[in-house]
């Protein structure tokens, strides 16, 4: 079930409140206004934005937003769940039989479930099974990452884009030496380009990308505890042997948690 991450927009809240901090400490709300300049921020997100579109095809980069609001959700998968169902499964196939598992698919949301379920019905070798499932974590890994590495680019990008209106902004600055009503918006220019290229960066685009690539090794991960359950139901395995075989995916303080609550009763 897909839910809300919180700590993302909380995240990105509190980088922007420690520098609005910074700045309005010194001085008021007459000095934060002097960190605002459009040209600056034009510079950097418009040479951000062209840079990706030579980095990357049209039809990669439209799937961009998407992409980014995957840092925003929050799939949760409860693995001691998974383990019951499995468990469950597995006690029925010893009783009935694996053909009478056909009958549990349509009370199951999980397509990789369905589909591995699908595959041992079947009587497909637990091999096959299993090369068949690690091929579409294969495909997801990388999936993922090619969605990731647009935010990792334009991490990458948005300093160098900083500097570049640095650079801009000295050269104006060094040509209008003699005119000293233009020193301020050039410096203002040369400056502030290098700050919003920095925040960028390191308060949205990389802390972005890290957070797409953890859910990544989440989800890998819960799919590896699939694949699992469902070879140890091809292959008839006993339902307690499998119980304590996908008890080791579990988090540990979950274990000790079992653990403590049986050692009461």
């Amino acid at each position: 079930m897909r839910k809300f991450d919180i700590l993302t927009p909380i995240g990105i809240l509190i980088g922007i409140s420690m520098v609005a901090f910074g700045v309005i400490s010194s001085g008021g709300m007459t000095g934060f206004l002097i960190f605002i300049d459009i040209p600056s921020v034009l510079i950097v997100l418009g040479g951000v934005i062209g840079a990706l579109c030579v980095s990357f095809p049209m039809k990669q980069l439209r799937n961009m937003w998407r992409v980014g609001l995957q840092a925003f959700n929050s799939k949760e998968e409860n693995i001691e769940e998974l383990v019951d169902t499995f468990v469950r499964l597995s006690e029925k196939a010893r009783r009935e039989g694996l053909l009478s598992l056909e009958s549990e698919l349509e009370e199951i949301d999980n397509l990789f479930i369905r589909k591995g379920m699908l595959l041992a019905i079947d009587g497909i070798e637990p091999e096959i099974i299993q090369d068949l499932l690690q091929a579409e974590i294969v495909g997801i890994e990388e999936r993922h990452a090619k969605g990731r590495s647009m935010f990792e680019k334009a991490g990458d990008y948005a300093p160098a884009w900083g500097m570049i209106g640095t650079l801009i902004g000295l050269v104006l600055m060094l040509k209008s030496l003699n005119t000293p009503a233009s020193l301020g918006p050039n410096m203002a220019i040369a400056l502030l380009t290098t700050l919003y290229g920095s925040l960028l960066s390191n308060l949205l685009f990389q802390p972005i990308a890290s957070k797409l690539a953890v859910k990544t090794e989440q989800e890998l991960f819960v799919k590896e505890v699939i694949i699992e359950g469902v070879i140890g139901l091809q292959s008839g395995q006993n339902p307690r042997l499998l119980q304590e075989k996908l008890k080791a995916f579990t988090p540990a303080d979950n274990r000790d948690k079992q653990h403590n609550e049986a050692d009461v009763r």
